[in-house]
């Protein structure tokens, strides 16, 4: 293989560390080689701390003088939270630059491959680009559509049900695939379930790992502020951050003072008196710096999302139960006849336990 590959795939593998753990900032990776030697490696940290690149030339082993760096994403030329990543690189002596992908970010977007010529440092772009497009899919999505990427996740039976046809879903899929979900909320931003789930379940939506490095925002859709101040969610909420969304023209002031003192934040959308407008809580949940959210309700909120076409990413786990019955995972989506089916691509089969994780875009 190729060294550029070699090393950029290495960069890749890194950037992995810090998935889910520095949004709103893209998870890169950097490795910082000399006379064909790793020199230094690093990956992004927290939001506020250092970016890939800093952190590489903060952990060389010797001089970077000359050397050349591998990098996923373009490094960064402005001022934000932290010194623009191009000009450190420029001072450590670094000679040559190669970036797997461009940065579409409007604050960088070329002007940091732009700063590094200038400084008289070799730059090459496109090493490993669609592999490092898709590992970037969430910030790409969040800079580009401004809203967050949205997975929808969902557990049903081989049938499709979400639950039996006395309502019971506990539990469709193994504990594994249970186990999985709560990975998968770690990396999310923020997780979105309806009302309806929430009076029928009673649930947290936190993550309940050992040491989890983050817990998501809960986000509610109540069109009508019916959250229940005795409900698991309204009782976590000083320890679990919660946003509620609800109708701009819900008639609930005293309700909304009472989830406020519980520490909920409540937002008010456009809504058709019984759908809230997706859109406009993406929209919400941008200018909060969401990055990706997921989805985990019932029938109503999956439709509503698939409906807009503001679903990215499938993530079904597929239990080998029949169960029958009319509790589907979503059900009018807007598809009237074959020419206007939601087509799938991408589509990865993995085991989970007893069940089959599907996962693909939309």
């Amino acid at each position: 293989m190729d060294k550029h590959l070699i090393y950029m795939q290495r960069a890749m593998e890194l950037a992995e560390q810090a998935r889910g753990k520095c949004s709103p900032n893209p998870f890169v990776g950097a490795v910082i080689v000399k006379d064909n030697r790793i020199i230094g490696e690093g990956y992004t940290l927290s939001y506020g701390s250092d970016h890939a690149e800093v952190q590489a030339i903060k952990h060389c082993r010797e001089s970077c003088k000359g050397a050349e760096i591998y990098v996923t994403l373009e490094p960064c030329s402005h001022v934000g939270k932290t010194p623009p990543c191009a000009k450190a690189i420029i001072a450590s002596g670094i000679k040559a630059v190669y970036i797997g992908i461009s940065d579409p970010n409007p604050l960088v977007a070329g002007k940091g491959i732009q700063m590094l010529k200038e400084a008289g440092i070799w730059v090459e772009t496109g090493f490993l680009a669609d592999k490092i497009t898709r590992q970037l899919e969430y910030y790409l999505t969040y800079v580009t559509r401004h809203r967050p990427f949205v997975i929808l996740k969902t557990a049903v039976s081989l049938d499709g049900r979400i639950a039996a046809p006395d309502c019971s879903s506990r539990w469709i899929t193994c504990e594994q695939s249970r186990q999985k979900v709560h990975e998968m909320r770690q990396e999310a931003d923020a997780v979105i379930t309806g009302i309806g789930t929430v009076l029928k379940d009673d649930p947290l939506l936190n993550v309940r790992l050992e040491n989890p490095y983050k817990q998501p925002l809960r986000v509610i859709l109540d069109t009508n502020l019916a959250l229940p101040l005795d409900s698991r969610i309204a009782l976590s909420a000083t320890e679990l951050k919660t946003l509620v969304f609800t109708g701009k023209l819900t008639s609930t002031s005293a309700r909304e003072e009472q989830l406020n003192a519980l520490g909920i934040e409540v937002c008010r959308v456009n809504s058709d008196g019984s759908w809230l407008n997706p859109a406009e809580v993406l929209a919400e949940l941008y200018k909060r710096k969401i990055q990706v959210v997921m989805i985990e309700a019932g029938s109503r909120v999956n439709t509503c999302f698939l409906q807009a076409r503001l679903a990215d990413k499938l993530a079904m786990f597929i239990a080998p139960k029949l169960l029958g019955g009319n509790n589907l995972a979503w059900n009018d989506i807007s598809v009237d006849n074959l020419g206007q089916a939601l087509n799938l691509k991408d589509i990865e089969y993995c085991p989970s336990g007893t069940d089959i994780l599907l996962t693909a875009y939309l």
